[in-house]
């Protein structure tokens, strides 16, 4: 049976409109490219101090755009002060900044940031980052934490599958864990399983496991290792890339992994706001999101898992629960402290 003419018009007039508003992105998006190569450069604070895929990434951006990125890699605090200071003198330095999530919302909060505009990269976002990029602020990459064991101390039926799998009466002592009731890994990983285990009391529960809090993290890492502890919570993906060799194995539980997120922003009156955009966007790439991904970071982007190096491939796939939110840290902070105790 043959379609009637107006159907077969009305069917190609669709695509033609939607071939034209796809030519229109295009031709807005090269204007972008255009004016940022004549901008020439872009300037990123990140309070990442010292991460070596900073470089990878900037050699990358400039061998693709020829635009260079002038790097400040400081402390969290540094940064901050730095963008108040010039905020403050209108002396505008900053294109883009990168911070944690929750930093970035600060910043947001206080007007330091201004709108992105829509980047081509922005689609390809992975569950559940797509509802939580705004105008102002794009995930970048995110630190995923799991649970490290000791090989030598853990017999392969006895890993932990489930986060529920800590409960287990066999693994009371045993547990060294990032203390729940300061800032760090380790709060984000007790607010993640309190919203979202779907297990009222798992806390409750996992308090009677006579927990070992400890804020040394390097120190904790080895002690797994030299088996000490069979367990560690939350272990950091990209800590645990760099004890390859010795007796220890990183798990991501089935129900999924508490993370950290570190986001960009364009700064306020940006000097560079075309070349910031650009850069924004190429950290959205398959490109960038793999040199992340194989430095132990996940991947804020769908991204082909066999296509990066295996042992962070784990990392690519694992469902994100979440992190935590400003907007409950107060209230949260205090139940863990109430918990434990």
């Amino acid at each position: 049976m043959t379609r009637p003419l107006s159907r077969l018009l009305l069917a190609g007039a669709l695509t033609l409109g939607l071939g034209g508003v796809a030519a229109a992105q295009d031709a807005d998006w090269n204007k972008v490219i255009e004016a940022a190569k004549k901008e020439g450069k872009v300037s990123l604070y990140t309070s990442t101090l010292g991460a070596p895929f900073h470089l990878e990434i900037i050699k990358a951006f400039k061998a693709k755009y020829g635009i260079t990125i002038e790097l400040l890699d400081v402390r969290a605090s540094e940064l901050d002060e730095r963008v108040r200071t010039e905020q403050a003198s209108q002396r505008y330095n900053a294109d883009v900044v990168q911070h944690g999530s929750s930093s970035l919302r600060l910043y947001q909060r206080d007007g330091k940031l201004q709108p992105r505009g829509p980047i081509p990269n922005l689609k390809n976002l992975r569950d559940p980052l797509p509802k939580e990029a705004d105008a102002d602020r794009t995930p970048s990459y995110i630190l995923p934490y799991g649970i490290l064991i000791n090989t030598d101390l853990v017999k392969p039926a006895d890993e932990p599958k489930s986060w529920k799998d800590l409960l287990d009466p066999k693994w009371k002592g045993k547990i060294i864990s990032d203390d729940f009731r300061a800032l760090g890994g380790g709060f984000t990983w007790f607010t993640v399983m309190d919203e979202n285990l779907g297990m009222p009391d798992f806390h409750q529960k996992l308090q009677t496991q006579s927990i070992v809090f400890s804020r040394d993290v390097g120190n904790d890492e080895r002690r797994v290792a030299r088996g000490e502890y069979p367990l560690r919570i939350p272990q950091l993906a990209s800590n645990y890339l760099r004890m390859k060799g010795l007796p220890v194995k990183l798990i991501f539980p089935q129900e999924g992994i508490s993370y950290v997120r570190f986001d960009l922003g364009i700064v306020k009156n940006a000097p560079h706001p075309n070349a910031a955009k650009l850069m924004i966007d190429f950290y959205l790439s398959e490109e960038a999101q793999l040199i992340y991904a194989n430095a132990g970071m996940a991947p804020v982007i769908k991204l082909d898992a066999n296509k990066v190096n295996e042992d962070a491939r784990a990392m690519t796939t694992a469902k994100l629960l979440g992190t935590t939110k400003m907007e409950t840290q107060e209230a949260q902070m205090a139940k863990a402290r109430e918990i434990y105790k």
